[in-house]
């Protein structure tokens, strides 16, 4: 692959160059666009990234628009000058506008889009940093006559402690009290200075590559050398040098480098793309699909213009061969595809399918990669090479110039929604907003799709479909474009392979037997038998961790962050590991204590089961099972979760345990059992859609199960064995979960019916932040139309996470919010407490 280069003309206006331009500027304190001067003999394009100075620093900027003359209440002599160009021409058609339409649709500024869309280190921020000068500090410096402070010395001894000799000026202020006097006087007596240093930048890769030039009969050429052009030769004549020293066991660049200066081979630097490269699996063809797989694609290959489909295939029906070859007449017509998926922990496997079926025409792009492969991944999209790039959520940003198709796997997942930093963007909707700009389809594919997808693909038709049904709904006009909603189904698993049979446990009733255990008598057999079965075993708990809270049993007292308004779990990964106690909001961590630290008392109990208490548990009552575990404390590492999937389907263990990473899309032939320790930790939340991500959930954890040849079985362990959630999943019924849940939805005016927006206010002034929120529940009362319901102010559920408290405002509608509201909705952060900071939360899926 090509590394990339400037394809895109931005139109200039047919006149004498510009002299200024406005630039977007990445600062926190900087609002709107602000005006520089070009450089002379210098080419600026709009949509060109550059670094500029911005009040005492270096910052990174967008030119939005070329001047040709100033505005008329700018004075030309206080224009700064741009200091230089970053990158330029990098952006596809309509691109601007896809980040334009995000901003205003989730209520925040411009450049928060930008960020997130652009990889790291193209926008950056130069830094403030303090340096001694050896040279004019006199030996004692703590000598009365030199007239220095004690904070002077201490700002002093801490540079000494540098092994440059310098720190950056906010970690001095941190480090020494009142260091902004001392430095001011340090820097008077000329014993430091203060200097900016430039953003840090990311930077193409340079690798040193060995060309075969040819053999010289006048020159002797010893064996080892011979060996060297001869592996040359038979690579095409060119191998990077890397790889030609581990070729030719090779200690060092002796060899190559005399065979460089004989004239034999030459050796140059160039540019190599750091693309994530961690698989090569071996090639696929295309498989036989179903009649249902088969009208699936040639409704989807039909569409040549936007529209959505939504494709609701239960687990195991094959979604991941439909896309594969609804994606391979794009290439053919030398477009890209864009391939999102809810996380990371997903793509190892998605990869590897898509590598064995289209080769290096794909890219992995998501934040587990180094700030290089991320850069080097963006820039090969904007070669406008026909590839398929697959990433998570900030993927649909990805700058593609020439989109087939878009496509969304496991939709319903709220892994596609950002709730921090702003923006609190959904994938699906600005894949959306995409497919209409650049007129083509887009896929939702889920076995268990969200009440908006589902609503949207089937709005005015009857509630209960038969499975095989295809729907389109009536043509829509979207811009000018003809626009449909397409509901495309795959009611069976693939070569009919039966549904696992869902077993509900009433660990009530295993109580009253007797069984103290945290595994029921039906699960514990299914483990037992594993084994000589030779098959495969999944364990899904809610929480991560090996207890939910530590009490003292003899005052009560519970262990609780003393940044938070939470229980600190107890996490003790195995035998003889330090026993510590951590905050899941904040990532607090401390000591478990030996005594209660209220009365004093030795008799501490952990109570709540989590991941690592499950495996301890599985431990001890079946020594003879290996066991693996899978969440976010053990995939924290770079490409954890692929080393880990792959242990796993080698048959290095015989269960795995994890979290809601174990419903993402992993298939297994040889997993026979999936038990759900406890559902009852994903039934009871006070939020709206808590029914929903717990069918969702369960649905799909039981859809791990039987997905080879052998039959599948799910036991479900609950104190709710009579909950509609429950029932829903026992009898895989989408359709009775819809029927119950929408009804209530409508009633209340909650999505898919209704729009919500939530005011989040914090701050670490308890105080100031529920006063900035009573006075913008006022605000909004007078401010906005009597349609929109008011709900709050309200204490989240979680009043205080990282030392700041937390308030929230919901606003609920029946109808869309208007441009005209969100303008208002924007003017509300000048009512907060200088210290309380508002953020505007667009469709909100957590109300906590």
């Amino acid at each position: 692959m090509k590394v990339a280069e400037p394809i895109y003309d931005y139109k200039v206006e047919k006149m004498s160059s510009p002299q200024w331009v406005e630039v977007l500027v990445d600062c926190v304190y900087a609002e709107g666009l602000y005006t520089y001067k070009i450089k002379p003999n210098t080419i600026i394009k709009t949509g060109d990234i550059v670094s500029i100075p911005f009040s005492n620093s270096i910052v990174g900027g967008i030119v939005i628009k070329l001047l040709f003359q100033l505005p008329e209440n700018l004075e030309i002599e206080k224009i700064k000058e741009i200091d230089d160009i970053i990158t330029t021409g990098f952006f596809p058609p309509h691109y601007w506008e896809l980040l334009q339409r995000s901003a205003t649709y989730y209520l925040t500024d411009l450049i928060n889009v930008v960020r997130v869309a652009l990889p790291p280190k193209l926008l950056g921020k130069s830094q403030r940093r303090v340096r001694l000068l050896n040279q004019n500090i006199p030996d004692n410096p703590d000598n009365s006559e030199n007239d220095c402070t004690v904070n002077q010395l201490e700002v002093i001894n801490l540079l000494k402690q540098s092994k440059t000799g310098d720190y950056t000026y906010n970690f001095i202020n941190q480090k020494v009290k009142n260091a902004r006097n001392a430095i001011k006087g340090l820097v008077t007596k000329q014993w430091l200075e203060i200097y900016l240093q430039p953003p840090s930048r990311a930077t193409p890769k340079l690798t040193k590559v060995v060309t075969f030039l040819g053999e010289n009969e006048d020159n002797q050429l010893t064996q080892k050398q011979r060996d060297v052009l001869t592996i040359l030769k038979n690579n095409d004549g060119e191998l990077p040098l890397p790889e030609l020293l581990r070729i030719c066991e090779l200690n060092s660049n002796s060899v190559v480098n005399t065979l460089a200066k004989k004239g034999c081979v030459v050796i140059q630097e160039r540019e190599t793309l750091r693309l994530l490269q961690d698989s090569s699996p071996k090639k696929d063809e295309p498989k036989i699909l179903t009649k249902d797989q088969s009208r699936a694609l040639e409704i989807i290959n039909g569409l040549y213009s936007y529209s959505t489909v939504l494709l609701h295939g239960v687990t195991g029906s094959g979604k991941t061969e439909v896309y594969l070859q609804a994606i391979a007449p794009i290439l053919q017509q030398k477009k890209s595809a864009l391939v999102l998926v809810p996380e990371i922990g997903l793509t190892p496997q998605l990869t590897d399918r898509f590598r064995a079926r289209f080769g290096d025409k794909v890219c992995v792009y998501h934040s587990a990669l180094s700030d290089g492969e991320r850069y080097d991944t963006w820039r090969q999209m904007l070669t406008g090479e026909s590839q398929v790039v697959i990433g998570t959520r900030s993927a649909v940003f990805a700058p593609l110039p020439n989109i087939g198709i878009i496509i969304l796997d496991e939709e319903h997942d709220t892994s596609f929604k950002q709730h921090q930093p702003v923006p609190t963007y959904h994938a699906v909707k600005i894949a959306q907003y995409r497919a209409k700009l650049v007129n083509c389809p887009l896929i939702l594919g889920s076995a268990t799709p969200s009440l908006e997808s589902w609503r949207l693909a089937t709005e005015n038709k009857p509630l209960i479909l038969q499975n095989t049904e295809l729907l389109s709904s009536s043509d829509l006009e979207v811009e000018g474009q003809k626009h449909q909603h397409y509901y495309l189904s795959l009611p069976n698993r693939i070569q009919n392979r039966p549904l696992p049979p869902v077993e509900i446990v009433d660990m009530r009733q295993e109580l009253r037997k007797g069984n103290r255990s945290i595994f029921s008598y039906s699960l514990r057999n299914g483990l037992n038998n594993l084994k000589a079965e030779g098959k495969q075993g999944i364990l899904f708990i809610s929480r991560r961790g090996h207890s939910t809270f530590v009490s003292c049993r003899s005052c009560g007292y519970v262990m609780e962050c003393p940044h938070c308004d939470v229980s600190l779990s107890y996490h003790y990964t195995h035998e003889g590991a330090t026993e510590l106690l951590r905050c899941h909001y904040c990532n607090h961590t401390e000591l478990h204590p030996k005594k209660c630290p209220q009365c004093f008392s030795p008799y501490l109990k952990f109570f709540g089961t989590g991941t690592q208490k499950v495996l301890l548990e599985l431990e001890k009552e079946f020594p003879d099972l290996k066991i693996l575990r899978f969440d976010s404390d053990t995939t924290s590492k770079k490409n954890a979760h692929r080393r880990i999937l792959e242990a796993f389907a080698e048959g290095k263990a015989d269960v795995l345990i994890g979290t809601q990473m174990l419903t993402k899309g992993i298939d297994l032939a040889q997993v026979t059992l999936v038990g759900v320790v406890s559902a009852d930790g994903l039934l009871f939340h006070s939020d709206y859609k808590a029914s929903e991500r717990a069918f969702q959930t369960l649905t799909q954890v039981a859809g791990r199960a039987g997905r080879g040849d052998d039959a599948g079985k799910v036991i479900i362990q609950t104190y709710s064995p009579e909950h509609p959630v429950i029932q829903a999943v026992k009898n895989h019924d989408y359709l009775a979960f819809c029927k119950r849940e929408l009804p209530e939805r409508e009633s209340l005016n909650y999505p898919p019916y209704g729009k919500l927006i939530l005011l989040r206010l914090s701050g670490t002034d308890g105080d100031k932040v529920r006063q900035s929120a009573d006075n913008i529940a006022d605000i909004c009362a007078n401010l906005l139309p009597d349609h929109i319901e008011i709900l709050g102010p309200a204490p989240a559920n979680v009043m205080r996470v990282a030392r700041r408290y937390r308030w929230q405002i919901l606003l609920k509608s029946a109808n869309n919010f208007t441009v005209e509201i969100k303008e208002k909705l924007l003017t509300l952060k000048q009512y907060c407490h200088v210290n309380v900071s508002l953020v505007i939360d667009a469709d909100p899926l957590r109300i906590e």
